[in-house]
C-alpha cells in the first residue's frame, strides 16, 4: 500500500561518514479528524452503505488510514472530504466486516452523535489490533471532531509522538495541502497537547493563524537526515536553500567515493524527489515506484539517495542471452546480501531491463513476501541456517529449518529496498499493475513529471557556467533553453494528434540541447575566429605587399651607381694582386718540390721500419705468451719448485734451461750472481740442481725480476747453440711440463721464446741499420724543406693582405648585386601575389567584416542551430520549420543578436560537404539534408526511419569512402556481435539495418557511448570483452517500419531521424531513372558534371584554406617566401582553369537541366502516385509496398511500353502506361473490398498533383458535415429532406462552387424530387444551370449530399471519365503473372480472406511448370518453424518450391521468417528456388517481407458479372462435348453457375442476403458440374429434384447452418434448376427485369461475350431481393469507401478542438449517472406480483426487473468506479478502461452489454432505449398487473413472455401446452396501440412495436405489400397472438421469422432458445411465398438506431 506522499528534504550536510545500516523506527501517530456531518445524524443502527453512504464513505477513509498505518507509515488525516488514497483502494473483506460490525456494536448501545464516532473508532481500533497480532506494530490514535471548538474529549492512549498534516492528492503525487475543516483554534490545541512529546513543529502559531485557504497554499517538507542514522527524527525543513546544500554536499561526497560520476543539477524538484526517495527507503518495508519516462532521473536520484541512506544500490546488468536463470542469480545474491549478510541492499530494478514479464512476477514476490519461488538451491540454504540461527534464537523460536528460514525472510524484507523505475508510457505499464499488484500496494509512488521551468533554468545555468562559456546574454540564452524545450514538447503533442507518431521530450534531451549548444558554439567560435584571423592576415599579407613594391623599386635605384664604383675599385686591385701571386707562385713551386722529396724519403723509410717490424711480429706472441706466463706465476709457485727434493725430469730441464740462458750476463756487470756459479758447475760437468736450488730459485721474487728484464737483444750465438738441443728435446714442452710444475712450464716457455727472438732479432739487425741510416736522410731533406716553407710564407703575407681587401670589395660587390637580385625577385613576387590574390582582396575585406559580426550573432544562431539537432530528427519538415521560426521570433522577443533567418542549415551547412553527400545518394531536398547535418553533428548515435532505405543507401556509400571501410549488419545474424567489436576496434562504419522495435541489450554500452579509459586509448565492453575503442569508428541504425514507436527510453539514446522520402526528393530521384533509361546520354553527363563540380568546389575550398593556411603561419617577410608565392601562384593557375571549367560546366549543366526537365513530368507523375500507394497500408497492413519495388516496377514499365519519336507523345505514353502497369500489380494483391477505393485514390491523387482538383471540395465529399447547421439554420423544406440530407445541402453550400445552392434548392425542391426517387440518382440530371455549372467532382459532392447511396456508381463513372476505363475493371486472378514477377529470392504471398484457400492453385500451377515433384508445404502452427525451415534449405539446395500455408497462425515464428528472408543470397540457392506464403491479414506479418514480395490475393470476385466470368474463364468447349444432352446440360450448368454467382454475391446485402455470411467456393460448383454432366447424361428425363437436393441439401447446404438459410438456399436454386429453364430457353428469365437468362449459346466464348454485356453492378431484383436493398448495401459501401479514403488521401485538419479523451469519457459517464433509473425494489416487486399458478405475466415481470436491475447495478458501479479511476483515486482495471473506450467512441461497454438486452444501436440510442424499457416495466410496476397491451420490443427475454401467455392460455382452459400454437391477429385498424388498446384480450395478448425489413404490411390491402423506395423498415401493426389448440397454418400465408435485431444471427442457448430468433409470425399475401423468402423479408423487435 502506497504511503500518504509526504514531501521530504534535508536541513544540514553530512558531516562525517555515517556507519552503514537499517534502523527501523515504530510507527508514529495517526491523527483523524472526523468530517463535522458525522455528527448530525439522527437515526442510529447505520450498517453500511446502502442507508449511510457519507457515513461509510468516511469510514472508508479511516479504513485506507489504517491500512497504511499497519505498513509502518507516519500517516496523519485531518480532513474527512480530501481523498487520501490516490491510486486504488484497499479494503479487504477483513476490513469491511470490521467496519460494519464496529458500527453495528457502537450503534446498538450508543446515542446519534457517540455511536457516529464510536463506530468510526471502534472499526479502526479493530483494524489496529490485527495489524498488531501480524506485524507487532504499536498504534497510537487521537481522534478529533472538527466540529468541536475544544478538544474535551480527545483521549490520548499512549501520548502523541509526532503530529503533521495530511496532503491533498492531485493525481498520484503531492503538491498542496489541505486541513479540511478542523478551525484553528482546535489546531492550537492539539499542538499544545503535543508540547513535550518529541514533536517538532516549526510553523505552529502560522498554522494555527492561517485561514484555510491560507493552509492550503503552505507548502510542508520535511527531513530526517540532521544527525546519525541511528538517532535521526523526522523535523520540518524551515530553510530550502540548507537543504539543497545538504544534498549537493551528498552528492560532491558520492562523486568522490564513485568512479562514475554523476553531474546532477539539484534543483528544488530534484531534491524533493531525492527527499521522498530518501523518506520511504529507511523505513521499515520501504520500497518505491518511480514513474516518469527515461532520462528523468530516476536512477541516478536512487543512487544518490541509497548513499545518503548508507545502503549499497544493487542493479542487474543485462547483456545478450541474460534469461531468468540469470535474473534469478542476481536476486538471490541481492537478498542474501539483506539476510546473510544483514546488509541493507537498493534493489533498483528498471523497466527496460525487463527482458521478460516473469522479472516482474519475482519482483512482484519480493514486494510481497521477500521471497522468489525455487529461488535457493541447497547449498544456500546451509548459508542462511549458519546466519540465522542465532536470530532465530534470540526471536525465542526452536532454530528448526522452518523456523530459520522465517527468520531469514523477516531480516530480508527488513534489510531490502526495491526501487522500480518504470515509465507509464504505454500498454506494458498498466498491466503490469493490474497482473503484479504488489506493485502498487507494497510501494509508494513518486511521479517525475516534466522538469518545471525553474529546473530546466537551474540546470542550463550549471552547466554553461560550469563549463565557461562566454556569452553576452547568458539570461537570454538560459530562457531560450526553456522555450526550445517546451515549444518541442508541445509539437511533440501536437504531432502526435496530426501524425500519429510520437516523439518523447525528456530531460535527457534537454542535456542533449546544452550539450551541443557548449559544442557547436565552440566549434563555430574556433571557425569563424580562424577563418577571421586568416582572412586578417591573409590581408595584412597582400597589403604589406604593395606597400613593398615603391620602396623595392626605390632600392634599385640608390644601389645601382654604389655597384658601379665598387666595381671599378676590384678592377683595379686585381692587377697588383696578380703580380704578387706571380712571385709567390715561383717560390710556391721550389717548395712543392722540396715537399715532394722529403714525402718519397719519408715514404722509404717507413717502408724499412715496416718490414723489420714485420719480422719482429713473428717472435712477439711467443715472448708475449711467456711474459704473460712469468706474469701469472706467483712466489708460491717457485718455492714449490724449490721445495722439490728429487724433482721431476721437466723440473731439471726447465731449471737447467734457465741456468744456460743467463750466460750472456757473464759479460755484463751487473748480471746475475748465480749466473756465474752456476756457469761454473756446467764446466765442470756437475749437476747444478742443488745449487740452482739454493741459488737461483732462493728468491723468487728476484728470479722474476731478472727473467722480466732479461737483455733478449743481445743473446750470445754459444748460448743459443747451447741451448738449441734443449729446444729440439721432446720432453722440453710446455705442455708436458706443465705436469710437473705450473712454474717450470712459464720457465719453458720463456727459454723457448728468447730461443726464437733471438733468431728474428738477428735477421732484423741490418734492416735496423739500414732504418737508422734512412732516418738520418729524412731529417735532412725535413730542414730543407722547413726553409722552403719559411720563404714561402714570406711571399705569401706579401699577398695576403691586397687579396683581403680584394675579397672585400668582391663580396660587397656581390651583396650589392644579390640586393639588387632579390628586390627584383621580390618584385616579381609581389607582382604574383598581388595579381594571384588581387581579386581576394575584397571579398576577403568583405569576410573579414562580415565574420566579425557574425561572431557576436554566434550564440543566437547557435542556440537554434543545437535545439534543431537535438530535437528535431523525428519531425518532418513542416514541424521543424515552424520550430525554426517560434525560436527566431523568440530570439527577437529576449534581445539575443542572431542572423536574420537563420537555421540549421545555415549555422551548420558546409555547402562543399552537402554536395559530397549529394553525391553518395543523400536525397537532395531540405529535410534529407537536414537529416545528414543532424548525422554529421549530433553526439548520440543515428537511429534513421527510413522505410524506402534511402539513409541505407547513402551511409554504405558513404562507408566505402572512409578509409576503414564500412559493414553492414543485422540484428537477426547470429555473429553480428562480432561484426560490432570488430568495428569498433578497427574503427569501422557499422550499419545495423532492419531493427524493430525493441533494441538488443547488448547494444547499450554502443549506444551508451560507454568508453573507459585504458592507458592512452579506450576500450569498451561488449559483452564480456573488453574491445579497444577507435575514434574513427561510427555507427548507424536503420529501420524500414514506416511508423515506429519508440519508447522514451530508446529514444533518449539514440538520434532518431525521420528519412521518410519526401515528394520532392524522390520527383529527383524518378527523373534520375527515367531520363537514364531514355536519355543515358544525358543522365551520365549530368551524374559526371554533379560529381566533377563537388570534386572542384573542393579543390577551390581546399586551394582557399591551404592559402589562408600558408599566409596565416608565414612568419617575416612574405616576399621572402618562394613556397607561398609559387603556391599562390599554381592555386591561382588551378583556380583559374576550374572557374573556366566551371562557367562551361554550369552552361552544360543548364543544357542538360533543360533537357531532363522535359521528362519532370513523369518524374511527378510517379512520385504522385507512390505516395499514393504507400498510404494503402493504412486500409491494411498487408498492403506494403517498398520504394525498390516501385523504382523496378517503374523501369520495366520504361523498358517495355510503346515507343514514340515525339517527345510529349513519349510522355504521355510513359506515365499513361506505368500507371495502368502500376494499378495492375497492386490490384492483383487487393481485396475486393478495396480495388474501387484504390482506383479512386488513384485517380484523386493524379488530379491533384495536375492541381485539378480542388482540396476543400475533396474535403467535404470525404468527411461531410462538421457541425449541425439546421438546428439554428433553415427550416427543412420538404419532409422527405430530412434533417441528415438538409444539413449536408447546408454544408454543401459553403462551398464556392455551390454558392446560393441551399437557397436554390429550397425554392425548387420539387424540382430535386426525381433525383431523389431515382434508381441511379447518379446519372440523373441536375435542375437547371446546374448541370452544366458543376464539374465531375461537385457532382459527386452533390450525389454525396443528396444519395449517398448512388455514391460508389458515381465514383466508378468519375474514375473512367477521369482516368479511363481500365483502372475500373481490375484483373482476374493469374498465378502465372504473379510468377513471372518474382525471382528466387522474392517470396510469393497469397493474402487471404475467409472461404479462400490457393494452396490447389499453387499445386496446380506447380504441375504446370513440372515443379510437383520438388514441391513442399507445411501449414504452420505450433512446433511447426523447425521443420519448416529444414524445408526452405532443402529446396534452396535442390531449387525446389516451398509453401508455407497460416503464417498468421504462427505470430511467434515471424521474426524467424523475416531473418529466412533476409539471408536470401541468390549466389547461394538455386534460380527455380520459390518460397510461397498464405496469410490472413496481420499486423505481425514481416514488413520487410510483404515490401519485397509478391503479393496476390485469390477471393471470389465481387458482382454477379465477374463471378460468372471467372466461372467460365475455367471452362472449355471440351465440356460441352463430352455430354450426350448438351443443349440441356448447357442451360442446367449456366443455372448452376448463375446459382452460384448469386449465393456469393448475395453476401454483400448483409444479413437479408444470408443470415450468415458463408464461404461458398469454387470447388461446390465444381461437384454441381460433374454431378450434372452425370445424371444429364445417364437419365433420360432430368432428376430435378435430386439436383435440387444435392446442390441446396449437400454441395452448398453443407455449409449452411441456420434453418432460414437452409430454406432461403433451396428456393433460390429451384429458381434456376427447374424444367422450365430448359423447355423455355431464353424466353425463362431469372428476375423480373428480363436481363438475366440462359442464353441460347453453343461455345465458351459466345457464353462470356453475353456475359460481358451484363450490368456491371446487377441491381438487387437479380437476386430477388427488393431495390431498397441496395441502397442499405450501397450506403455501407459507400461509407467504407469515404472512410477508407480519408486515410488514403492527407487533408487539412479540420474544425474546433475538442477537449480531450478522458473529458470526453468523463462527461458522457456522467451524464448516463445524472439520468440514471432507480433498480425496481425487488422485494416489493416480489409483494406486487406474487408467484400465481393462473398469472404467469407475474413470473415474466419479476424476471425482466431482475434483469434490468442485473444491468442497472452494473452501470451503476462500473459509472461510479470508473469515474474515480479516470480521476486516479481507483485502480483503471482492464474492464473499466474498455468500457471507457466504448464510451469515447460511442459503443455500449461490453460489461453492459454482456448484461443488457441483446442490441446493435450505438450508445447514445442504446441508452435511449434502455430508458424507455425501464419505464414500460415501471409503467407495469406502478400498474400492479399486466398491461391491457404488451411493448414486445422493451421486454429483455420475450420468448419467456410468449411462453408466459401461452401458459396463462393453457391453464385458463387446460389445454396440453404442447398442442398450442400462436395464430396472429394483425389490428391494422389501430394506430396507437397503448392508447387505443386499453383494455386486455379476453384470450392472447395485444403486442405492438414489431418491424418489417424486405417488404411492408399495407393497411388497406391487409396483406404483405413491396417496400416503398427508399422505405427500409416500416412498422407492423399491433398483433393478437391467440394460442390455438392444433391449429394448422395457411399455406399461402408467409412465415414471417421475427428476430430481437436486425443481424438475424443467433445461437442456441442451453434452454433451446436462439440468442436471436424470437418465433415466426405468419403474414397474409397473395404472392408466391418464394418470392417474400429470396427477399429476405423478415420482422424485428429492435433497430439499430
Amino acid at each position: 500500500m502506497a504511503a500518504l506522499p509526504f514531501r521530504g528534504g534535508f536541513a544540514s550536510a553530512p558531516a562525517t561518514k555515517r556507519p552503514r545500516g537499517n534502523h527501523s523506527r515504530e510507527p508514529e501517530l495517526l491523527v483523524i479528524t472526523l468530517d463535522p456531518r458525522l455528527c448530525t445524524l439522527e437515526a442510529a443502527g447505520a450498517e453500511g452503505k446502502a442507508l449511510f453512504p457519507e457515513l461509510w464513505e468516511s469510514i472508508l477513509l479511516f479504513l485506507r488510514a489504517f491500512m497504511l498505518l499497519t505498513a509502518g507509515q507516519k500517516v496523519v488525516i485531518l480532513g474527512a472530504t480530501a481523498p487520501v488514497m490516490p491510486l486504488c483502494e484497499i479494503c479487504d473483506v477483513y476490513a469491511w466486516e470490521a467496519a460494519q460490525e464496529g458500527a453495528r456494536r457502537a450503534a446498538v448501545k450508543l446515542e446519534p452523535r457517540a455511536a457516529c464516532l464510536a463506530a468510526v473508532l471502534s472499526s479502526s481500533l479493530c483494524l489496529v489490533h490485527q495489524a498488531q497480532r501480524q506485524q507487532k506494530l504499536q498504534a497510537r490514535v487521537l481522534v478529533i471532531d472538527a466540529s468541536a471548538s475544544e478538544v474535551d474529549y480527545i483521549e490520548e492512549s499512549s501520548g502523541l509522538v509526532n503530529v503533521a498534516f495530511a496532503a491533498k492528492s492531485q493525481g498520484i503525487l503531492v503538491d498542496s495541502f489541505s486541513l479540511g475543516s478542523c478551525p484553528s483554534s482546535l489546531l492550537r490545541q492539539v499542538c499544545k497537547l503535543a508540547e513535550g512529546k518529541h514533536v517538532r513543529l516549526s510553523s505552529t502559531e502560522k498554522f494555527g493563524e492561517m485561514a484555510a485557504p491560507e493552509v492550503l497554499a503552505a507548502s510542508m517538507l520535511f527531513h530526517f537526515l540532521a544527525s546519525q542514522v541511528e538517532n535521526r527524527t523526522y523535523d520540518e525543513v524551515t530553510d530550502m536553500q540548507a537543504m539543497k546544500t545538504a544534498i549537493e554536499e551528498y552528492l560532491d561526497e558520492y562523486n568522490q567515493v564513485f568512479s562514475i560520476i554523476m553531474p546532477l543539477v539539484m534543483f528544488l524538484d530534484a531534491c524533493e524527489h531525492c527527499a521522498r526517495i530518501c523518506r520511504v527507503l529507511s523505513q521499515p518495508n520501504g520500497n518505491v515506484l518511480l514513474l516518469g519516462v527515461g532520462g528523468s532521473g530516476r536512477q541516478s536520484l536512487t543512487r544518490l539517495s541509497a548513499y545518503m541512506n548508507e545502503a549499497d544500490c544493487f542493479q542487474i546488468e543485462v547483456a545478450k542471452g541474460y534469461g531468468m536463470t540469470e535474473f534469478k542469480d542476481d536476486v538471490k545474491r541481492c537478498l542474501m546480501k539483506c539476510g546473510v549478510e544483514d546488509k541493507v541492499q537498493i534493489f533498483l530494478f528498471c523497466d527496460t531491463q525487463i527482458v521478460k514479464e516473469d522479472f516482474v512476477e519475482a519482483i512482484n514476490n519480493v514486494l510481497n513476501s521477500g521471497d522468489v519461488p525455487n529461488l535457493y538451491a541447497n547449498e544456500d540454504f546451509e548459508a542462511i541456517s549458519s546466519s540465522c540461527r542465532q536470530l532465530c534464537q534470540s526471536m525465542g523460536m526452536q532454530p528448526t529449518k522452518a523456523n530459520l528460514f522465517s527468520a531469514y525472510l523477516s531480516r530480508v524484507k527488513k534489510n531490502v529496498h526495491v526501487t522500480l523505475a518504470f515509465s507509464p508510457v504505454g500498454d506494458s505499464f498498466r498491466n503490469r499493475l493490474r497482473s503484479f499488484p504488489s506493485l502498487v500496494n507494497c510501494c509508494t509512488i513518486d511521479w517525475f513529471h516534466e522538469w518545471p521551468a525553474e529546473a530546466l533554468y537551474s540546470v542550463a545555468k550549471q552547466q554553461i557556467t560550469g563549463q565557461n562559456v562566454e556569452l553576452p546574454n547568458l539570461e537570454g540564452a538560459l530562457k531560450m533553453f526553456q522555450t526550445i524545450h517546451q515549444s518541442v514538447e508541445s509539437s511533440s503533442k501536437k504531432f502526435l494528434q496530426a501524425t500519429g507518431r510520437h516523439v518523447y521530450v525528456t530531460p535527457t534531451s534537454f542535456l542533449e540541447l546544452l550539450t551541443s549548444f557548449v559544442a557547436i558554439l565552440a566549434d563555430k567560435r574556433n571557425q569563424v575566429g580562424t577563418l577571421q584571423h586568416r582572412y586578417s592576415v591573409g590581408l595584412g599579407k597582400i597589403g604589406d605587399a604593395e606597400q613593398q613594391v615603391a620602396g623595392l623599386q626605390q632600392m634599385l635605384v640608390e644601389k645601382k651607381p654604389v655597384l658601379e664604383k665598387t666595381q671599378k675599385e676590384v678592377s683595379e686591385m686585381m692587377v697588383v694582386i696578380t703580380k704578387d701571386k706571380g712571385e709567390a707562385e715561383e717560390v710556391s713551386k721550389a717548395v712543392a718540390a722540396e715537399e715532394a722529396a722529403a714525402a718519397l724519403k719519408a715514404e722509404e723509410t717507413q717502408a724499412i721500419k715496416d718490414d723489420a717490424q714485420r719480422d719482429l711480429d713473428e717472435a712477439l706472441p711467443a715472448l708475449d705468451q711467456a711474459v704473460e706466463c712469468l706474469k701469472k706465476l706467483r712466489k708460491e709457485h717457485i718455492q714449490e719448485v724449490k721445495a722439490l727434493g728429487n724433482p721431476p725430469a721437466g723440473v731439471r730441464l726447465a731449471c737447467e734451461a734457465v741456468c744456460i740462458m743467463p750466460e750472456a750476463a757473464l759479460e755484463t756487470s751487473d748480471g746475475c750472481f748465480w749466473f756465474v756459479e752456476l756457469h761454473a758447475l756446467k764446466l765442470s760437468g756437475q749437476d747444478y740442481w742443488e745449487t740452482s736450488q739454493k741459488q737461483v730459485l732462493v728468491d723468487a721474487k728476484k728470479l722474476l725480476e731478472d727473467l722480466m728484464d732479461f737483455d733478449k737483444d743481445n743473446i750470445p750465438d754459444k748460448v743459443i747453440a747451447t741451448i738449441g738441443p734443449y729446444i729440439e728435446r721432446e720432453d722440453f714442452d710446455p705442455a708436458a711440463i706443465k705436469k710437473a710444475s705450473v712454474a717450470c712450464e712459464a720457465l719453458c716457455l720463456w727459454v723457448r721464446a728468447m730461443y726464437k727472438y733471438h733468431f728474428v732479432a738477428k735477421a732484423v739487425e741490418p734492416k735496423r741499420q739500414l732504418l737508422k741510416k734512412a732516418e738520418a736522410e729524412l731529417a735532412e731533406c725535413q730542414e730543407k724543406l722547413d726553409a722552403a716553407q719559411s720563404r714561402l710564407r714570406e711571399v705569401q703575407s706579401l699577398v695576403t693582405v691586397p687579396q683581403a681587401e680584394f675579397n672585400a670589395a668582391v663580396q660587397k660587390q656581390k651583396e650589392l648585386q644579390d640586393d639588387m637580385n632579390l628586390c627584383e625577385v621580390k618584385l616579381q613576387r609581389a607582382h604574383k601575389l598581388i595579381n594571384g590574390l588581387g581579386g581576394e582582396k575584397a571579398r576577403w575585406g568583405q569576410n573579414v567584416k562580415d565574420l566579425n559580426a557574425q561572431l557576436g550573432l554566434l550564440p543566437g544562431d547557435c542556440v537554434v542551430a543545437a535545439g534543431m539537432v537535438s530535437y528535431a530528427g523525428p519531425f518532418t519538415s513542416q514541424v521543424r520549420g515552424e520550430c525554426e521560426e517560434l525560436w527566431r521570433s523568440e530570439l527577437k522577443v529576449l534581445e539575443m543578436p542572431h542572423t536574420k533567418g537563420c537555421s540549421m542549415s545555415t549555422v551548420l551547412g558546409d555547402p562543399v560537404k552537402i554536395q559530397q553527400w549529394v553525391v553518395c545518394a543523400l536525397p537532395n531536398d531540405q529535410l534529407s539534408i537536414e537529416n545528414g547535418i543532424i548525422i554529421d553533428r549530433a553526439r548520440r548515435w543515428p537511429l534513421m526511419i527510413d522505410p524506402q532505405r534511402q539513409a541505407n543507401k547513402y551511409i554504405k556509400n558513404m562507408g566505402k569512402e572512409t578509409e576503414t571501410g564500412i559493414d553492414v549488419c543485422k540484428l537477426s545474424e547470429k555473429n553480428f556481435l562480432r561484426t560490432l567489436e570488430l568495428g569498433i576496434q578497427f574503427g569501422k562504419w557499422i550499419l545495423l539495418e532492419n531493427i524493430g522495435i525493441n533494441l538488443d541489450p547488448a547494444l547499450e554500452p554502443v549506444l551508451g557511448q560507454q568508453k573507459i579509459k585504458d592507458g592512452s586509448g579506450y576500450v569498451i565492453k561488449l559483452g564480456d570483452k573488453s574491445v579497444t575503442y577507435t575514434e574513427t569508428f561510427k555507427f548507424f541504425m536503420t529501420t524500414t517500419l514506416p511508423n515506429p514507436h519508440y519508447s522514451p527510453e530508446t529514444s533518449v539514446k539514440v538520434t532518431l531521424l525521420n528519412f521518410a522520402i519526401t515528394p520532392s526528393g524522390l520527383e529527383d530521384q524518378m527523373l534520375g531513372i527515367v531520363v537514364a533509361k531514355e536519355r543515358p546520354d544525358l543522365e551520365e553527363e549530368k551524374n559526371n558534371l554533379v560529381v566533377q563540380n563537388a570534386k572542384n568546389n573542393k579543390i577551390l575550398k581546399d586551394i582557399e584554406d591551404d592559402i589562408l593556411r600558408l599566409l596565416a603561419t608565414s612568419e617575416g617577410d612574405v616576399l621572402e617566401d618562394d613556397t607561398l608565392v609559387d603556391k599562390v601562384t599554381d592555386s591561382k593557375a588551378v583556380s583559374d582553369d576550374i572557374n573556366e571549367k566551371k562557367k562551361v560546366a554550369e552552361v552544360t549543366e543548364k543544357n542538360i537541366d533543360t533537357a531532363r526537365e522535359s521528362y519532370r513530368p513523369v518524374a511527378f507523375r510517379t512520385a504522385v502516385l507512390f505516395f499514393c500507394i504507400v498510404e494503402l497500408t493504412n486500409i491494411d497492413p498487408m498492403y506494403q509496398y517498398s520504394l525498390q519495388w516501385f523504382q523496378k516496377l517503374f523501369t520495366i514499365a520504361i523498358d517495355t511500353s510503346p515507343k514514340a519519336e515525339d517527345l510529349e507523345e513519349r510522355l504521355g505514353i510513359l506515365k499513361s502506361f506505368f500507371t495502368e502497369q502500376l494499378y495492375q500489380s497492386i490490384c492483383r494483391g487487393l481485396f475486393e473490398k478495396d480495388k474501387t477505393l484504390f482506383s479512386f485514390a488513384l485517380c484523386t491523387s493524379i488530379l491533384r498533383g495536375d492541381k485539378m482538383m480542388d482540396d476543400t471540395e475533396l474535403r467535404f465529399l470525404l468527411v461531410g458535415p462538421t457541425a449541425d447547421l439546421v438546428e439554428n439554420g433553415p427550416a427543412i423544406p420538404a419532409e422527405w429532406v430530412g434533417k441528415q440530407r438538409w444539413n449536408e445541402i447546408l454544408t454543401i453550400s459553403s462551398l464556392t462552387a455551390f454558392h446560393g445552392f441551399s437557397d436554390y434548392f429550397a425554392t425548387h425542391v420539387d424540382e430535386f424530387k426525381p433525383i431523389y426517387d431515382s434508381v441511379e440518382a447518379d446519372k440523373e440530371p441536375l435542375p437547371a444551370a446546374w448541370e452544366e455549372k458543376l464539374s465531375p467532382l461537385q457532382k459527386i459532392c452533390f450525389i454525396r449530399a443528396m444519395r449517398i447511396d448512388c455514391l460508389k456508381a458515381a465514383v466508378i463513372s468519375f474514375i473512367s471519365n477521369q482516368i479511363g476505363t481500365k483502372f475500373v475493371e481490375p484483373p482476374t486472378f493469374d498465378i502465372s503473372k504473379s510468377f513471372a514477377d518474382s525471382v528466387n529470392t522474392t517470396p510469393l504471398i497469397f493474402i487471404l480472406s475467409p472461404g479462400t484457400d490457393p494452396v490447389s492453385d499453387v499445386i496446380a500451377f506447380a504441375d504446370k511448370l513440372g515443379m510437383l515433384k520438388r514441391f513442399e508445404s507445411i501449414s504452420l502452427g505450433q512446433g511447426q518453424g523447425p521443420k519448416a525451415m529444414k524445408l526452405i534449405e532443402t529446396a534452396q539446395g535442390g531449387g525446389g518450391w516451398v509453401l508455407l500455408s497460416n503464417c498468421h497462425l504462427m505470430e511467434s515464428w515471424m521474426p524467424t521468417l523475416e531473418a529466412i528472408v533476409e539471408q536470401f543470397n541468390p549466389d547461394n540457392m538455386q534460380t527455380s528456388f520459390r518460397l510461397w506464403l498464405t496469410s490472413m491479414p496481420a499486423k505481425s506479418f514481416p514488413v520487410q517481407v510483404l515490401q519485397n514480395g509478391v503479393k496476390m490475393t485469390n477471393e471470389p470476385p465481387s458482382g454477379l458479372r465477374a463471378n460468372l466470368l471467372r466461372s467460365y474463364s475455367a471452362l472449355s468447349d471440351e465440356v460441352f462435348k463430352e455430354s450426350n444432352k448438351p443443349e440441356i446440360f448447357k442451360v442446367l450448368l449456366f443455372g448452376f453457375c448463375f446459382f452460384h454467382a448469386v449465393v456469393q454475391d448475395r453476401r454483400k446485402f448483409g444479413p437479408i442476403g444470408w443470415n450468415i455470411a458463408y464461404g461458398f467456393t469454387p470447388e461446390d460448383l465444381l461437384v454441381c458440374r460433374q454431378q450434372l454432366m452425370l445424371f444429364v447424361n445417364q437419365y433420360d428425363q432430368v432428376p430435378y429434384k435430386v439436383l435440387n437436393f444435392l446442390g441446396a441439401k449437400i454441395n452448398y447446404g453443407g455449409r449452411v447452418t441456420d434453418d432460414k438459410d437452409k430454406l432461403l438456399i433451396s428456393t433460390i436454386l429451384q429458381t434456376y434448376i427447374c424444367p422450365e429453364s430448359v423447355e423455355e430457353k431464353e424466353g425463362y428469365k431469372y428476375s423480373t427485369s428480363g436481363l438475366y437468362y440462359a442464353p441460347g449459346a453453343e461455345t465458351i466464348e459466345e457464353f462470356i461475350t453475353y456475359i460481358k454485356g451484363l450490368p456491371l453492378y446487377p441491381m438487387p431484383e437479380a437476386f430477388g431481393l427488393h431495390e431498397n436493398c441496395n441502397i442499405t448495401c450501397a450506403q455501407d459501401e459507400a461509407l467504407k469507401l469515404l472512410t477508407g479514403m480519408q486515410s488514403m488521401v492527407s487533408l487539412n485538419a479540420g474544425g474546433g478542438e475538442g477537449g480531450s479523451a478522458d473529458t470526453v469519457m468523463d462527461d458522457t459517464a456522467a451524464s448516463i449517472q445524472e439520468r440514471l433509473p432507480t433498480p425496481f425494489p425487488l422485494d416489493v416487486c416480489e409483494t406486487k406480483f406474487p408467484t400465481r399458478y393462473e398469472e404467469s405475466m407475474n413470473t415474466v415481470v419479476k424476471q425482466e426487473c431482475l434483469r434490468y436491475n442485473k444491468l442497472l447495478w452494473s452501470m451503476a458501479s462500473s459509472l461510479k468506479d470508473f469515474r474515480k479511476a479516470i480521476k486516479g483515486l481507483i485502480v483503471m482495471t482492464a474492464e473499466l478502461e474498455a468500457a471507457g473506450k466504448s464510451l469515447f467512441v460511442n459503443e455500449v461497454p461490453e460489461m453492459w452489454s454482456k448484461k443488457g438486452p441483446l442490441s446493435l444501436k450505438p450508445l447514445s440510442s442504446w441508452y435511449l432505449d434502455i430508458l424507455a424499457r425501464v419505464r414500460f416495466f415501471q409503467m407495469w410496476f406502478d400498474l400492479g398487473h399486466a398491461p391491457p397491451c404488451f411493448w414486445v420490443s422493451g421486454i429483455f427475454f420475450p420468448q419467456a413472455f410468449f411462453t408466459g401467455a401461452m401458459q396463462n392460455f393453457a391453464r385458463k382452459y387446460g389445454e396440453e401446452i404442447d398442442l398450442l400454437s400462436f395464430s396472429q391477429r394483425t389490428m391494422d385498424q389501430i394506430t396507437d396501440a397503448p392508447a387505443q388498446l386499453t383494455s386486455p384480450p379476453d384470450d392472447g395478448v395485444y403486442v405492438y412495436g414489431i418491424f418489417l425489413e424486405g417488404a411492408r404490411f399495407d393497411c388497406t390491402t391487409h396483406q404483405l405489400e413491396d417496400s416503398r423506395p427508399k422505405e427500409l423498415f416500416t412498422d407492423m401493426p399491433p398483433l393478437q397472438f391467440l394460442p390455438i389448440r392444433n391449429r394448422v397454418p395457411n399455406a399461402t400465408d408467409y412465415r414471417c421469422p421475427c428476430y430481437k435485431v436486425v443481424s438475424r444471427k443467433g445461437t442456441l442457448l442451453t434452454t433451446g432458445h436462439s440468442t436471436n430468433f424470437v418465433l415466426y409470425i405468419e403474414v397474409t399475401t397473395d404472392k408466391v411465398v418464394d418470392k417474400w423468402i429470396k427477399a429476405g423479408v423478415a420482422a424485428f423487435l429492435a433497430l439499430k438506431y
